[in-house]
């Protein structure tokens, strides 16, 4: 696994729209706080072209090439050691086939986003075998002030955090803006379950990303799962997963889907994040399945620590999970720890 140089004071931080870009005005204004908001902190923020530019009819910030061109322009920027998204959105693996890898390998450095970023950063973790961050996007460093999460974001980047714990309060669901710069408007409290109720201590190799993203890159040119795996078979593997808006029916689908492919053989652990818009309803009198309910049905068996409701994910504040790196992860009285070692 090739893990990129860690960010020190004064490198330059590349911001590119992979996904969707920028074109409100609050929006825009939050991203300008929050370049102003790291340089404070020590370093500078460089934004691509397409950051700030209206998005096309299908929401994208460009083509799939034209999104690739500006990827790879900051690869090879001397300045920027780190690359972080600007947002999420959809269609981001469309520039997958117009990502220089062996460009990227040549200059390794850090990629970080969530959502519909989960494409760039599965594509380089199983394929490129570079480790890649799962955290936040550059939208959340406009907050203010900081909340921990983003903290910590910084700090796994610079090697300064290490240990993760759960938080105490998360935020359920989105909230609209009005300043530009709200933080988290955190109205539910944390709790981190297992699947049979007890406490949970497992170890590993960490992948994962968005759950809706993964289950339209399998089987494609840039699913390299089973050689992940088999790579690091004798680590064993911990899968990490959040969903956005997965039904009953398409996670019961997905997750047969990746268990009959063996994505899970030799599994240590899979932690899920709180899901984003699955909800238990009721339909033609009978009610839908749990979210629990659907894992049990599906990975019930398998004799391994299942965790439910983690701090992964659209339900923020959010842990970075690094692709690619060891770790400990602990499911104890409701309280979470990730641990990289």
């Amino acid at each position: 696994m090739i893990f990129p140089k860690l960010l020190q004071k004064g490198d330059w931080i590349g911001v590119t729209a992979l996904s969707h870009p920028i074109d409100d005005p609050l929006d825009q204004y939050r991203f300008n706080h929050a370049a102003n908001q790291i340089a404070r902190a020590g370093f500078g923020a460089a934004f691509t072209n397409n950051v700030f530019q209206p998005a096309d009819k299908f929401g994208r910030s460009g083509s799939g090439e034209e999104k690739a061109v500006e990827f790879n322009a900051l690869l090879v920027e001397e300045k920027v050691k780190a690359i972080i998204s600007a947002s999420g959105g959809d269609f981001q693996m469309e520039m997958l086939p117009y990502i220089d890898l062996d460009l990227f390998k040549a200059n390794p450095k850090w990629i970080q986003g969530y959502s519909d970023n989960t494409a760039i950063l599965y594509y380089l973790a199983t394929k490129a075998d570079i480790a890649t961050a799962y955290g936040c996007n550059f939208s959340d460093f406009g907050m203010e002030p900081w909340d921990e999460s983003v903290k910590r974001s910084l700090g796994v980047l610079t090697g300064s955090v290490k240990i993760q714990e759960s938080f105490d309060m998360y935020q359920d669901g989105f909230k609209e803006r009005v300043t530009g710069l709200e933080g988290y408007s955190k109205d539910k409290p944390v709790c981190w379950r297992t699947l049979d109720g007890k406490n949970a201590l497992f170890q590993g190799r960490l992948l994962g990303g968005c759950m809706d993203v993964i289950l339209n890159m399998i089987g494609t040119p840039y699913d390299g799962t089973m050689d992940f795996i088999d790579r690091y078979k004798k680590d064993g593997i911990i899968w990490y997963l959040e969903s956005f808006d997965l039904g009953f029916e398409q996670m019961m689908e997905g997750l047969w889907k990746m268990r009959s492919l063996g994505f899970f053989e030799g599994a240590r652990g899979i932690l899920f994040g709180r899901p984003m818009y699955y909800q238990t309803q009721t339909f033609e009198g009978r009610t839908l399945p749990s979210y629990a309910e659907v894992l049990e049905e599906r990975l019930g068996d398998l004799d391994i620590p299942i965790i439910m409701d983690a701090d992964i994910g659209h339900k923020g504040p959010q842990f970075v999970m690094i692709n690619g790196a060891a770790a400990r992860v602990e499911a104890r009285d409701g309280k979470g720890f990730v641990i990289y070692f």
